[in-house]
């Protein structure tokens, strides 16, 4: 497969949720990749790659907002384009 469109390169620190300053729209245009701790996962909400952490749901319970609680893992973190 041959990507014609320019890839932005991935930021140190991300987030999926809009409503975040480290939310980056263009990024999400492309599928993005996340190998914490050498395995691959699929359900991460943030991550930042200097600091060595990424935040997952803690199961189906929500906040008084109704959004995912989030869980701090800290390890190593890798970010690629699929």
């Amino acid at each position: 497969m041959n990507d014609t469109t320019q890839r932005p390169e991935l930021p140190d620190h991300l987030s999926t949720d809009p409503r975040s300053s480290f939310h980056v729209p263009a990024v999400f245009e492309h599928d993005i990749g996340i190998l914490f701790n050498d395995k691959e996962r699929f359900d991460v909400s943030e991550y930042c790659i200097s600091e060595g952490w990424i935040k997952v749901p803690a199961g189906k319970s929500l906040d008084r907002k109704g959004q995912p609680m989030l869980i701090k893992l800290k390890g190593k973190v890798e970010a690629f384009y699929k």
